[in-house]
């Protein structure tokens, strides 16, 4: 049994609030947070956080979905479809991730939230270039 500390537990519960208010206000996996945080504050292992991220994430994902539904603003369509391969690839996906060398597997996790650092300030940036015309129009 793994003993934690005072100190090690109110961390988690920060860490809890601030990847929960980010997952349910801005749409942002929680995986974004969970795993950098846990692996450089806490010192998991990539696979140990990675997998400690998914088991935090499903009661977050929940309860924000059913929000979000109840405001009607969720696509089921979608989400369906989406959801379905993404059961299909995820038991595939986490065998290649054991697998993998926890290193590279650091990496790639690393270049993937580079690219969606990239992504999303790309598209803010564009917001708010339409946003500045709007306002001058």
């Amino acid at each position: 049994m793994v003993l934690i500390g005072v100190f090690e537990i109110i961390g988690l519960l920060l860490l809890g609030l601030l990847a929960g208010t980010l997952a349910a206000t801005l749409g942002v996996g929680g995986g974004i947070v969970f795993v950098p945080v846990l692996v450089s504050l806490f010192a998991f292992g990539q696979l140990e956080a990675q997998g400690t991220s998914l088991a935090i994430i499903l009661p977050t994902a929940i309860i924000a979905t059913i929000m979000h539904a109840r405001a009607s603003r969720v696509v089921w369509r979608i989400a369906f479809v989406a959801g379905s391969i993404g059961l299909l690839t995820a038991f595939s996906s986490a065998r290649l991730a054991q697998t993998m060398d926890e290193k590279l597997l650091s990496k790639v996790f690393a270049v993937v939230l580079a690219m969606l650092a990239v992504r999303m300030t790309r598209r803010a940036w564009k917001l708010r270039s339409a946003s500045v015309a709007a306002d001058r129009g």
